[in-house]
C-alpha cells in the first residue's frame, strides 16, 4: 500500500469483519495493521513519539493482544513492560482485580512485586471497548501507589463509552471508531 503520512491512513489497515462474534458486531480486527511492518511500525512510533518525554518506567500491557503493542512500545520508550494476565496465568504471588463484562465476568492478576509507589505507568491495550479491562487494570496499578499517566490505544470505539468509565483518567486512542 501507499506510504503512511498521518495516523488517518491507519484505518485503511484495520480489517472490518461483520457479526463476530456474534450478529450485529461489526469487529475492528487489527490482525490486518500488526501484520503490515509499515503500518504497525508507524502505528507504534506515533505511540512512542507521545510518551518519549513523560518519564515512563513501565507499560502495563493485558493479554492478549495488548501484549503485542505493550512489548513494543516498552522498547521504543526504555521502559519494562509488566503483564496484567487472566486469573491463573502468572507463577507468582498476585494482586487480583474482578469486573463485570457484557457477557459475565473475569479476573485479572499482576504480580504483588510488579509496581512500586510512583512508578509511572501507562497501560496499553489495542482496543477499547467498553472499558472494563482498563480500568480493573488502573485499579491493580493505583493499588501499589502507581502513577497512571495515560491509557494508550490503537482504536477505540466511542459508542461504547469506555472512555467514560475510565474518567479521571487519561485516554489517548490513534483511531476512532
Amino acid at each position: 500500500m501507499n506510504s503512511l503520512k498521518t495516523v488517518e491512513d491507519l484505518r485503511r489497515y484495520i480489517r472490518e469483519i461483520k457479526d463476530f462474534p456474534k450478529k450485529g458486531i461489526n469487529f475492528k480486527d487489527i490482525t490486518t495493521l500488526l501484520a503490515d511492518a509499515k503500518a504497525f511500525s508507524f502505528a507504534i512510533d506515533m505511540l512512542a513519539n507521545r510518551y518519549v518525554k513523560e518519564g515512563i518506567d513501565y507499560v502495563v500491557s493485558v493479554e492478549a493482544r495488548g501484549f503485542i503493542i505493550g512489548s513494543v512500545l516498552a522498547y521504543r520508550l526504555g521502559a519494562g513492560i509488566i503483564l496484567v494476565r487472566k486469573q491463573g496465568k502468572l507463577p507468582a504471588k498476585c494482586n487480583y482485580k474482578s469486573y463485570d463484562l457484557e457477557y459475565g465476568s473475569a479476573t485479572l492478576e499482576i504480580h504483588k512485586d510488579a509496581l512500586k509507589e510512583k512508578d509511572r505507568v501507562i497501560i496499553a491495550d489495542d482496543v477499547l471497548a467498553t472499558g472494563g479491562t482498563a480500568l480493573a487494570t488502573i485499579d491493580l496499578i493505583t493499588g501499589f501507589g502507581a502513577i497512571v499517566v495515560e491509557t494508550a490505544f490503537l482504536a477505540e470505539l466511542t459508542f461504547l463509552k469506555g472512555r467514560e468509565k475510565l474518567k479521571p483518567y487519561a485516554v489517548f486512542s490513534l483511531l476512532s471508531y
